[in-house]
């Protein structure tokens, strides 16, 4: 079936990896345990900011290292701890702010299959809870190493890493403070940075 918009598609029903590349629409959705979510149409203009000063502070990291690093817009295929790579049933498709990605069979032409090792999502109003509660989760039952979640307004960075399975928060990080990476300790700078031009 040839889907060209949104309002075709029944919001009630569950969808795999499969029917959303099938789609042929605008807008920008993901899928939560096959359950379509709908993105906002651009993101503003504080959140690309940030976006921006982060990817060039990871980009001048990682140019020499063996790890990858994508932005928005990739989509990452999260399998559950029941699924394989060569399950073509996957209900998870997502699309962070900023990725990396350590193990190179993961990437292929479609963005990342697996779970990324370290993932960065922007807050922001219309966005906060689906960050912080329903991919909070999918991420943990991934397997994604380390989360990460800035706070624009608040001017926080909260980083979650896994241990036995289980996101454990540390000490939020505050824009006087640097921000360093559990998983990668050299990937240190001042938060600050961050938030230089935003209101």
């Amino acid at each position: 079936m040839n889907i060209t918009k949104l309002s075709q598609l029944d919001l009630n029903k569950k969808y795999s990896y499969a029917d959303y590349l099938l789609w042929k629409i605008k807008e920008r959705v993901e899928l939560f345990k096959g359950m379509i979510a709908e993105m906002s149409p651009a993101p503003s203009t504080t959140h690309q900011r940030i976006l921006l000063i982060l990817t060039r502070i990871f980009d001048a990291y990682f140019i020499n290292h063996s790890c990858s690093l994508f932005f928005a817009p990739v989509d990452v295929r999260l399998l559950n701890k029941k699924q394989s790579t060569k399950d073509k049933d996957i209900y998870n498709v997502v699309q962070p702010d900023l990725i990396v990605v350590c193990d190179e069979d993961k990437i292929d032409e479609r963005g990342c299959l697996g779970a990324p090792d370290l993932v960065v999502e922007i807050l922001s109003p219309g966005n906060s809870n689906k960050e912080m509660n329903i991919k909070y989760e999918l991420y943990e039952e991934a397997g994604v190493k380390e989360y990460w979640m800035i706070h624009p307004t608040e001017r926080q960075l909260l980083i979650y890493v896994l241990e036995n399975g289980i996101f454990i928060g540390k000490k939020p990080i505050i824009e006087s403070e640097n921000a360093i990476s559990y998983l990668f300790p050299k990937l240190k700078f001042p938060l600050k940075k961050l938030f230089v031009g935003v209101k």
